[in-house]
């Protein structure tokens, strides 16, 4: 196996029969780098958007019921008129994000979680603890593949 006679592979001192037994072994691999939750709630209570105490509310609901783990603090910030917020927090399992816009009574979450996790109740919890009147909800597989390589492809590399 040329690439690896130059010690570009920790199996270097195996024969490429050796090798290519070893990487047939391990080379199907069903792969997910986690779920992304991108949600647009509308028709939310004005001053609940402008609320950073109501938005840690559901900061909290959501980081508790999910199981998920705050790395540092997180972090918030309100502009000014008409007092939108934005908060993140980030997570050892990824990330957890709003942005809130009181002029439209609009609020954006997302929260990419790189372990499997339960499905959040957005919907239900958004109409509770903002007054959502609809929420969408895009669910996305990030980087769901299996990788089940043709073992002749790598034969070619073998020499």
């Amino acid at each position: 196996c040329r690439r690896l006679r130059y010690g570009l592979h920790p199996y270097g001192q195996l024969e490429c029969d050796q090798r290519l037994a070893i990487y047939q072994e391990f080379s199907i691999t069903n792969m997910s780098l986690g779920t992304e939750w991108v949600v647009d709630a509308s028709g939310c209570e004005v001053e609940k958007l402008a609320d950073i105490a109501q938005l840690k509310l559901v900061f909290e609901r959501i980081i508790h019921d999910l199981q998920l783990n705050v790395l540092g603090e997180i972090s918030w910030h309100q502009f000014p008129e008409p007092g939108g917020v934005t908060g993140i927090a980030l997570l050892s399992e990824s990330h957890l994000t709003c942005h809130t816009y009181p002029e439209f009574g609009a609020a954006s979450f997302n929260l990419y979680c790189c372990r499997d996790r339960t499905t959040w109740p957005w919907e239900k919890m958004l109409r509770e603890l903002l007054g959502a009147t609809a929420v969408n909800i895009r669910v996305l597989g990030r980087l769901n593949y299996t990788n089940d390589t043709n073992l002749e492809e790598i034969g070619q590399w073998a020499s």
